[in-house]
Parts: C-alpha cells; sequence; structure tokens
C-alpha cells in the first residue's frame, strides 16, 4: 500500500475508534493501565520533528491517562541508541518509543543493525506524516531548486548538507535527489535534528532538508530560505511553496511518517487499550488543526496497519541505502 493509501485507511480508522472509544473510562479500567508514569522515548535530540510531535501527544495523553508521559530525549547514532534502549526496556507498557521513517532503515545500512524493528517492538500505532522541507541559507544565493541543483552541478562537493545524523530521514531523502539529480553534495552529519538546524543557523552548513515543522519560524524570520517540500503534494502550512517534483525533478516524492512502538513481549491488552487511546487523541479536533498549522498530518489507525508500514519501508530502502552506501565510498 501506498503512503497515501495507507494514510486514507489509517484516517478513517482513527476516526471510527474515536467515535468508538468515546464512552468514559470506567474505574476498572483506569486502575489496569498505566499504573504509573510512562516514558516515551524520543531516539533524536529536542527540537526536531520527533520530538515535537513527542511532547504534543505526550500532553494529550497525560490529560488522558492521569499518570504523566515524559518525554526521553536519548540522541546517537541516527537514532539507533534510543531504539536499543527501547528494545531492552521492561516490557509492561511503560516505555514506548516514538520515532520516524527512519526506524526502517538499519537493515539497509548495515550487516548487523544493532535492533530487528520487526523483532524487536510491537507497533502501536502510526501518529503523523509530515513532508520534509529543503531549506537553504539565502547567503548560497539560490531562491529555487532548479537554481540549487545547476549551482551544484556547477560546483560539485562545494554545497554542504546537513542531516540528523548518517541513515536518517534527511540524509537518505537528500541522498535520493543527490542520486536523481546526479549532483554532488558534502554530507555534514550531526547528532539529531536540532544540532544540525543550530549549524545551519550559524552558516556552518548551506542546505537542509528538513521536518516543515522545525522550520517556520525560521523561515518567516527570513534566516533561512523554502526551496521545495518532498512530498507528493504541496503542504497545507506552506501551500506556496512547490513539491520537488514541481521544481524540475518528476518523481521524487518523500513523505516521512512518526509511529509509536512497544518493546517486543508487550501484552497484547496492553497494545489494544493503548493503541484505542492514541486513536482518541489522534482523532482529537484540536489535535489535527495543531498539526496541521505545523505542516503535519495526524494518522492513527490499527497496530497491524502500522506493522505493515514498517515492512514496505525497510524492503523499499535496502536497495536504496546501498545504493547511496556505494556511491559514497566511490566520491
Amino acid at each position: 500500500m501506498s503512503t497515501r493509501g495507507f494514510t486514507q485507511c489509517a484516517a478513517r480508522a482513527a476516526l471510527l475508534a474515536a467515535c468508538v472509544l468515546g464512552m468514559a473510562q470506567s474505574p476498572a479500567r483506569a486502575a489496569e493501565y498505566p499504573s504509573r508514569p510512562v516514558r516515551l522515548i524520543v531516539p533524536y535530540a529536542p527540537g526536531g520533528g520527533t520530538d515535537i510531535i513527542a511532547r504534543i501527544v505526550a500532553q494529550d495523553l497525560s490529560r488522558m491517562w492521569g499518570p504523566s508521559v515524559i518525554v526521553d530525549n536519548r540522541a546517537g547514532a541516527a537514532g539507533m541508541l534510543g531504539m536499543q534502549l527501547a528494545a531492552s526496556s521492561t516490557a509492561d507498557g511503560h516505555t514506548v518509543v516514538l520515532n520516524s521513517l527512519g526506524l526502517s532503515y538499519p537493515p539497509a545500512l548495515m550487516a548487523k543493525p544493532p535492533y530487528d524493528v520487526e523483532k524487536d517492538f510491537v507497533p502501536l500505532t502510526m501518529v503523523a506524516i509530515q513532508p520534509f522541507i529543503f531549506v537553504v541559507l539565502p547567503s548560497l544565493g539560490v531562491s529555487s531548486m532548479k537554481e540549487l541543483i545547476a549551482l551544484a552541478k556547477s560546483k560539485p562537493g562545494y554545497i554542504r548538507y546537513g542531516s540528523g545524523g548518517p541513515g536518517g530521514a534527511s540524509h537518505l531523502g537528500t541522498e535520493l535527489l543527490r542520486g536523481m539529480a546526479k549532483i554532488e553534495l558534502t554530507h555534514v552529519p550531526y547528532k539529531g535534528t536540532g544540532p544540525a538546524l543550530t549549524a545551519m543557523l550559524a552558516g556552518e552548513i548551506h542546505v537542509q532538508l528538513i521536518g516543515i515543522s522545525s522550520v517556520v519560524p525560521h523561515m518567516k524570520s527570513g534566516r533561512m530560505r523554502a526551496l521545495a517540500v518532498s512530498g507528493g503534494k504541496r503542504s497545507a502550512a506552506l501551500p506556496e511553496v512547490p513539491t520537488v517534483a514541481e521544481s524540475g525533478m518528476p518523481g521524487y516524492a518523500y513523505d516521512v511518517w512518526y509511529g509509536m512502538l512497544f518493546p517486543a513481549g508487550t501484552a497484547r491488552p496492553i497494545v489494544s487499550q493503548a493503541n484505542a487511546d492514541m486513536n482518541r487523541v489522534l482523532g482529537s479536533a484540536a489535535l489535527r488543526q495543531r498539526f496541521e498549522t505545523l505542516g503535519m498530518e495526524a494518522v492513527g489507525g490499527t497496530p497491524e496497519e502500522f506493522a505493515k508500514a514498517v515492512r514496505e519501508d525497510v524492503s523499499r530502502w535496502v536497495p536504496l541505502a546501498k545504493a547511496a552506501a556505494r556511491a559514497a565510498q566511490a566520491r
């Protein structure tokens, strides 16, 4: 199923779940789970799209559950350290991890990945989908994707692009563009989207592919310039910004999803209850509006639908990541 098809299906499921589960919670249910604060691991530094989504969701879940949902940022190795921590946590429903499309990359990038997303985790739900956006420093002197590509071709390797780490969403999304456009760019990895964003504001890098929610304030202030959004359609948050495909690169489409997972072994009743509660949160008109203003779309749906999306992306990224690795070695 395509990302767009999955979004439509999952959104319907989320709305259905929200209606079915709109009844008041029983005292027995509230006493069973959660029985204490829930740790929500974000395997990246504060300030990125994953962190922003986690804090919004944590706030709403805390109001629903009573016990707090505490965001725990564990950055490092493009999200792998936080994922390892989540995988080794007690599978009692009181530790959950929120990650992006990047959680499906390790099998494509390593002979022996530090975790197996299908064996070490139990999917909870897809939370949101967000197109990324290519932004540049105004000092680079380009105002469109065509101009960026033309500059890259005239000065191979001159343009430095940042990412939240090797193998992360911003890295592979930019590598997808690099390969399609046949240009040479210099990759500068950082320990998370937040540090990469700070580095760009300091002038260390020229361009970055990043979640819209992270850079809207900087575009409004004029410190960054938007070139194109990565998704298959324009963003409702920035309707004036064209897609990469509209900017001379037909066929390029890169939407990034975010989802939550429990450690493997988490009991099915806990997963089902948490999934129902997450669908209630994601079906909230207030949350959906808040996500939309950040350039994101709330999703929801069943654990099975999320598991299928992960499997499909693992298969999709294996050949692309290997091709990117070969290209990097050749440069």
